[in-house]
């Protein structure tokens, strides 16, 4: 289904809310759209959302499977501000945000459904999931100029580091259950990454409610559905492996010169599997096995 903008599909499609998980994917350029809808479409969620300009392409097999939402991508904020309209219409499903050339992997991934995952989450009273955002890149950036090479894609194994979220209106006082993390690119590159743009989590799984609203560093105005964990033991923790940093390296001029390789000694294949990232401790299975 095609809508011309969020306001007439919020208006016409309010059913396609109503029947979660819901993935809303937001698409910056025509790269890797397509199999960044069909990740999304295999691991189960009811609704894709894709939110893009008119010009970027799709295959048409895909056209019937999702909903495409002409969308100004390119604004300050926009998926967040796109989510915050979509939270109250859709409250009480679960909803995913990404961009394209993103894609979301859980413990067990390729044997279990997303809507398993979640229902198991539900039934520990938790509302939302920390996700890391694990950066790949292309293998060489000579036969790929932009960075993204599925078949050959790498990531850090090494790297990765968390400090105290504090509080605002307590200077220096940690939150409860809440940390800043770092690694991947935007830690090895930080001179070309703006430092408010350096953290690697996200809160982009949520079960939504009235009134709640994704903040733009993708945290959210309930507090504890920023937490990592439970009070009583871990939880399950979720991993969005992406192409979106190595990508904007690659496309501003002052860092694509500068950086003749992504590879480094802690660089390490990419395997598309649940069970690497886990070995590696980036992610986590909480308690569902």
């Amino acid at each position: 289904m095609l809508y011309p903008d969020l306001t007439t599909f919020l208006a016409t499609a309010k059913a396609v809310l109503t029947k979660g998980p819901i993935a809303i994917i937001m698409a910056e350029d025509a790269i890797e759209v397509d199999t960044t809808i069909r990740h999304h479409l295999v691991a189960g969620f009811k609704a894709v959302l894709l939110l893009a300009p008119d010009e970027i392409p799709i295959t048409p097999d895909l056209t019937d499977k999702i909903h495409r939402i002409t969308h100004n991508v390119h604004a300050e904020a926009a998926l967040p501000d796109a989510v915050n309209r979509l939270i109250d219409a859709a409250a009480g499903q679960w909803l995913y945000t990404c961009y394209n050339a993103e894609y979301l992997f859980f413990p067990f991934c390729e044997q279990r459904s997303i809507g398993e995952m979640l229902a198991f989450h539900a039934e520990e009273r938790r509302d939302a999931i920390l996700s890391y955002v694990i950066d790949l890149y292309a293998a060489d950036l000579t036969a790929y100029p932009n960075a993204v090479s599925l078949e050959t894609a790498h990531m850090d194994r090494t790297g990765y580091y968390a400090l105290a979220r504090t509080e605002a209106v307590k200077p220096h006082a940690p939150k409860d259950r809440q940390l800043d993390f770092f690694g991947g690119l935007r830690w090895r590159f930080e001179e070309h990454i703006a430092w408010t743009r350096r953290k690697i989590d996200r809160i982009a799984l949520f079960r939504a409610k009235k009134g709640l609203r994704l903040r733009p560093d993708f945290t959210l105005t309930d507090e504890e559905m920023n937490t990592y964990a439970c009070p009583w033991h871990n939880n399950i923790t979720t991993a969005i492996c992406s192409f979106r940093t190595a990508k904007a390296l690659r496309a501003n001029p002052g860092s694509r010169f500068a950086i003749n390789t992504f590879r480094w000694q802690n660089s390490t294949e990419f395997h598309w599997q649940s069970q690497q990232l886990m070995d590696l401790g980036l992610m986590e299975p909480g308690q569902w096995f």
